[in-house]
């Protein structure tokens, strides 16, 4: 006969309870220990990355830019008048000199002013010989007068001598006396107003040729302006150079001052170099150069720095030193380096991605033997294009990543595999 048990049921479930008590504990305990643990370091490929060691000692400071060539004397001509082109005899990329004719103009009115202006002048010649031969008629006639009037004055002056003698002896009356005496005083006065007449005449006659002179001074001005004018449309090189550009054609009409050509001497370029503005700063005429073709790498100069920061560069002309390789020619493309300074001792490494001056930034560097890399914060100093200097954060034969690491700006580890 079976025994009925008491409490078995209760028992159980206490038993289930306690179960499923241990089990929120466990879990509960479980999930805290989750949340401490570190999750693990992402995997880098280490072939994808960049890195260098920290140095110790001379650091070249340099700024880089690119540039173009360009010549250091371009001559453009401009159109002294009005005209139309009739034909053009030299084409771009010729060799050309001072008084190569490049294209001729054509004016017909300025032709007609040129040959009135020629005989305007020779009218003025004309009237400035005239005007000479009457005056010396003038001068010789008033001359004359002159001659007679002294003449009789010294007649004059003998009869009223005579007459004197013979009035003392006797001779002749008192009054016939006193009318030689009086023709003297007349005469005197005569002789005196032609002299002035005559002074008179010669200041009258420089004044008159003065302003037949200037006459003739005037239009010969005149007639060689035009004549400049005429022979300026034949349009010359004005140097020895390579025509570089002609932007007109036959048949197009121009305007004074109109640009017709442009001729520039491709054996003396310099080079202008765009240098981003922060780091133009520290520039200075005079600094060393050199400046890549990509045919040849040639030395130069700073000469000017342009004050002004357009699209954020600064426009630095940097003067060849050397001779520039075969194939060099205006608006190359080149890459012009300028040597800043040399530090001497300071601790240095490669320039990283987002490396700036006098900044501070986190630098992933290598531990483990290489196998992982640990964020730390660095302090930059100088920069140069391909090295900075480091004041803080780094030591000597520290490795670090300077690619671009900001896919993992989140964590502070790295593995690299």
């Amino acid at each position: 006969m079976d025994v009925p048990r008491k409490n078995v049921a209760r028992r159980r479930r206490l038993i289930r309870t306690a179960f499923g008590i241990v089990g929120l504990i466990a879990v509960a305990l479980i999930t805290v220990g989750l949340s401490r643990l570190e999750p693990a370091a992402p995997t880098v490929d280490r072939s994808a990355v960049w890195t260098d060691t920290v140095k110790r000692g001379s650091m070249l400071r340099e700024v880089r830019g690119t540039g173009r060539l360009v010549p250091e004397i371009i001559w453009w001509i401009p159109a002294a008048t009005r005209g139309r082109v009739e034909r053009i005899l030299v084409l771009p990329g010729a060799s050309v000199e001072a008084d190569t004719v490049l294209l001729e103009l054509s004016n017909a009115e300025l032709e007609l002013d040129a040959v009135n202006a020629e005989w305007n002048m020779k009218s003025a010649q004309a009237g400035l010989a005239a005007l000479e031969v009457n005056l010396g008629n003038e001068l010789l006639s008033l001359q004359a007068s002159v001659a007679r009037v002294a003449a009789d004055y010294q007649e004059a002056q003998l009869r009223e001598e005579i007459d004197r003698e013979l009035f003392a002896d006797g001779l002749i009356s008192e009054r016939n006396m006193k009318l030689s005496e009086a023709r003297v005083v007349e005469l005197a006065k005569l002789n005196e107003i032609e002299q002035k007449r005559l002074a008179s005449w010669e200041s009258s006659q420089e004044a008159r040729l003065a302003v037949q002179r200037a006459m003739v001074e005037q239009a010969r001005a005149l007639h060689e302006l035009k004549s400049a004018q005429v022979a300026a449309l034949n349009v010359r090189a004005g140097t020895d150079g390579v025509l570089e550009q002609m932007p007109v054609e036959v048949g197009q009409r121009v305007a004074p001052d109109t640009i017709l050509a442009k001729v520039t001497n491709p054996k003396l370029l310099k080079a202008v170099v765009q240098i981003p503005e922060t780091q133009a700063r520290d520039v200075l005429p005079g600094q060393l150069a050199s400046i890549d073709t990509r045919n040849g790498v040639v030395t130069g100069r700073v000469v000017r720095i342009d004050p002004a920061v357009q699209e954020g560069t600064v426009a630095v002309d940097v003067a060849i030193e050397e001779a520039l390789p075969k194939g060099s020619r205006p608006d190359l493309t080149v890459i012009g380096t300028i040597e800043i300074e040399r530090l001497e001792d300071v601790l240095y490494v490669g320039r990283p991605v987002y490396g700036q001056a006098h900044s501070t930034s986190g630098l992933f560097k290598l531990t483990d033997g290489g196998d992982h890399a640990v964020r730390v914060p660095v302090q930059f100093g100088r920069t140069s294009v391909d090295m900075i200097e480091i004041e803080s954060g780094l030591s000597v034969e520290d490795e670090v990543i300077l690619s671009d690491m900001s896919r993992w700006d989140e964590v502070d580890r790295v593995r690299l595999r």
